[in-house]
């Protein structure tokens, strides 16, 4: 148990692995590595979450931006803290309370979540949110609508009625944004998949256009163009594959087409297991580096949903994550003095962050977490560490060999 209360110190959070019951060594190596990340969230959250509760948030915390942008940043960020922590929060938190010590930081933080949904959309709370001025807001408000999607038992059955009204009001306030014709169309129609799940109607247009814009965008292969191009970057993953999943899940009347994305979305999910290095690493390539591990939201979502690849096993995903996931949290200056995360790829490095970067931005790294919406006694948490294929290649193993879903 040494090993296990050690991780705990390193992060600087508080350690309840030692109250967890552990059998074997390989499932006391497992449920330390989950005790671990959910501390690590715990962590990025805690600031956000509790400042937003207190309606402080606005008031506490830092906008770090590129020079000269300091007040246009100030008018998106806080709905971009907000609605992109959420959202990878959201499948750990629909897991709801229980006795245990994890079911206990569970229902702790699902509180703070309701009253920050109450104080976002308060129009007379210190900390109301930008909904429908500028283009950005548009963004986060999708983010947001995703959290609601993905925990409804947990972040919208609860709400009071006025709080429920108020947010319905905000989503529908954010359709005066036009989305650029890029992954911006599924922001749209994110939006408006949560109008149709909680106000029972939606603007079908919407959603109807980003989906079939992006099935034209499809450049094989498990990959989509952002607009017709294709990029090197990680916003495959940061948006495409994601929203497309869930936006088709929710309307729930295109069966034949959901199944040909999540085909796709698996192999997607195969490269990126592929592109995570011995050490934990992974290429910086692409825009957005600064939102970090969040990059690797699809590979975590797959392994959610239990559809990762056949020679894929969902240990080794967790080690993967477990392992850049941590290296990137313990890198000096990732968060600062008083726990705020800061710019940066590894550790705080405010040159790489563009003109719409700034502290809120950041929490986007939360998707990396959404493996933790699988209970502590799934196959993913109780197995043996599996290596994954970079490390068993490069240690000289067998790895299956790598084949298109378009041969």
């Amino acid at each position: 148990m040494k090993f296990i209360t050690f991780i705990f110190l390193m992060i600087g959070v508080p350690c309840f692995a030692q109250a967890q019951t552990l059998g074997s060594d390989h499932q006391q190596v497992a449920q330390a590595e989950r005790a671990y990340l959910v501390n690590a969230l715990v962590k990025i959250a805690d600031p956000v979450l509790v400042a937003l509760s207190k309606n402080e948030l606005k008031k506490t915390m830092p906008v770090e931006c590129v020079a000269g942008a300091l007040e246009g940043r100030k008018q998106v960020t806080y709905l971009e803290a907000f609605g992109r922590l959420l959202s990878g929060m959201a499948p750990w938190l629909e897991l709801g309370a229980d006795e245990t010590p994890e079911g206990k930081l569970r229902q702790k933080y699902s509180r703070l979540a309701l009253k920050g949904l109450h104080n976002a959309t308060n129009p007379q709370a210190a900390d109301y949110m930008n909904f429908n001025k500028g283009g950005q807001p548009l963004v986060d408000a999708a983010f947001l609508a995703q959290a609601l999607l993905r925990a409804p038992t947990q972040l919208w059955e609860p709400l009071d009625q006025q709080t429920k009204t108020n947010i319905i009001r905000e989503l529908k306030s954010s359709r005066v944004i036009r989305p650029y014709t890029s992954n911006w169309l599924l922001f749209s129609a994110m939006v408006e998949a949560a109008l149709l799940k909680f106000d029972g109607a939606a603007d079908q247009m919407r959603i109807d256009y980003a989906v079939k814009q992006h099935m034209q965008w499809y450049k094989g292969d498990g990959a989509y163009g952002d607009g017709e191009n294709f990029h090197w970057d990680y916003y495959n993953s940061f948006v495409i594959q994601p929203m497309l999943i869930e936006i088709l899940e929710t309307t729930g009347n295109e069966k034949k087409l959901y199944a040909e994305v999540l085909k796709r979305a698996t192999r997607y999910a195969g490269v990126q297991e592929r592109l995570i290095s011995p050490e934990g690493t992974y290429p910086p390539i692409g825009r957005s580096l600064a939102y970090r591990f969040g990059a690797f939201q699809s590979l975590s979502q797959m392994a959610l949903l239990k559809k990762l690849p056949a020679e894929v096993k969902p240990q080794q995903v967790r080690a993967a994550l477990y392992t850049m996931i941590k290296k990137q949290l313990e890198a000096p200056g990732t968060f600062d003095k008083k726990g705020w995360l800061q710019i940066g790829f590894y550790g705080h490095q405010p040159s790489i962050g563009e003109s719409y970067i700034s502290t809120g931005s950041l929490y986007l790294c939360s998707q990396g977490f959404l493996i933790l919406g699988l209970k502590p006694t799934d196959e993913l948490w109780t197995g043996a560490d599996e290596d994954w294929t970079q490390r068993k290649i490069w240690n000289g193993q067998a790895i299956p060999i790598d084949h298109s879903i378009d041969n």
